[in-house]
């Protein structure tokens, strides 16, 4: 195998993220299911934007966030996602390159707008989110290029990429470029609603080989297969991928491997504040353990610590550098 030129390459729906403060009753008004991600059209997005309070703005994307945060942890990281050329666009590119993340995707020069989520955080920490897709769903097969591929260790992926049927295709060319080379390939299932419209092919995914490493929380492990107890899935999960890592809030989380279960407990915090992202970070931290050489536990442990970063403050982007507090705490970097 060469040496890769990036740690990780993730590709997901580029988005940007509309962030509000909000309460239960604004979530019942809209019909909106609280905890989950919902795809919206322009007019709903326009609807629902009318009504919000003040917002904050920052570009987002779950593949993206991770990716992010794998770099403020020192890794070599890269991106692919389709924005349009327009002023969100131009400002969703200037900021995931200004985070030092390689980002060489053409923007589109028609179609829809850029992407944009409008996430709703109610008092509680729980976030809502209803995404128009936009530019997004653009992303096809001659956005990826397989050099690029070839020269990350680990290709991530986003659930979320098996809505649109051109981003479909470009996760499964990837993927096989990915293997063809000689690299790993992970995959976040994204949300639990998700799950639900594609469980047979994500199953398929997992059992074909398809993907390598899955991250789940507790909520989309039970949706994939379809059971309440959190030993009988996780135990299929085990016979399914050859690495799947749980997510379980402040319980922690589970890294299954053929042969072993590890478990890790959640990082101490003082506020919880906003859960957007919570998923994303702690992916960052394991990510950049695993392609560092650490155990399982450090991972974990690395993952629980973005995790516990991102949720005490509002934005799915860490706001301290991740490096210095692995290395307050202990863990390798």
């Amino acid at each position: 195998m060469t040496s890769a030129k990036y740690d990780v390459l993730g590709i997901g729906n580029a988005i940007f993220d509309v962030l509000v403060r909000t309460e239960d009753d604004f979530l019942l008004k809209h019909g909106m299911v609280k905890g989950g991600m919902a795809l919206i059209d322009e007019p709903r997005a326009a609807a629902i934007y009318a009504e919000m309070g003040q917002a904050v703005e920052m570009s987002g994307g779950s593949a993206a966030n991770t990716i992010v945060g794998l770099a403020n942890f020192g890794a070599r990281a890269a991106y692919v996602g389709k924005v349009k050329d327009d002023q969100i666009g131009r400002l969703y590119s200037h900021d995931i390159r200004a985070a030092e993340v390689a980002f060489q995707t053409k923007p589109a020069l028609g179609g829809p707008a850029t992407g944009c989520s409008y996430i709703l955080v109610t008092p509680d920490g729980e976030r809502t989110m209803n995404t128009y897709l936009g530019a997004a769903q653009d992303l096809g097969p001659d956005d990826i290029d397989p050099e690029q591929i070839a020269a990350a260790s680990l290709i991530y992926l986003e659930g979320y990429l098996w809505d649109p049927k051109n981003a479909k295709d470009a996760f499964l060319k990837a993927s096989q470029i990915a293997h063809a080379a000689d690299r790993q390939v992970a995959l976040t299932l994204s949300d639990p609603f998700c799950v639900d419209r594609y469980r047979s092919e994500f199953l398929e995914l997992m059992r074909s080989g398809t993907v390598d490493l899955v991250f789940a929380n507790e909520s989309e492990l039970h949706s994939l297969y379809q059971t309440a107890d959190f030993d009988t899935a996780l135990n299929q999960l085990q016979q399914d991928v050859s690495l799947g890592v749980v997510t379980r809030s402040e319980k922690g989380c589970a890294v299954v491997a053929p042969d072993s279960i590890t478990l890790v407990p959640a990082s101490k915090i003082e506020t919880l504040v906003d859960t957007t992202g919570a998923g994303d970070l702690f992916a960052a931290g394991f990510l950049f353990g695993l392609v560092r050489g650490a155990s399982f536990e450090d991972a974990g442990r690395l993952g629980a610590l973005a995790a516990g970063e991102v949720i005490q403050h509002i934005g799915a982007r860490p706001q301290l550098s991740l490096k210095d507090l692995a290395q307050q705490n202990g863990l390798p970097v």
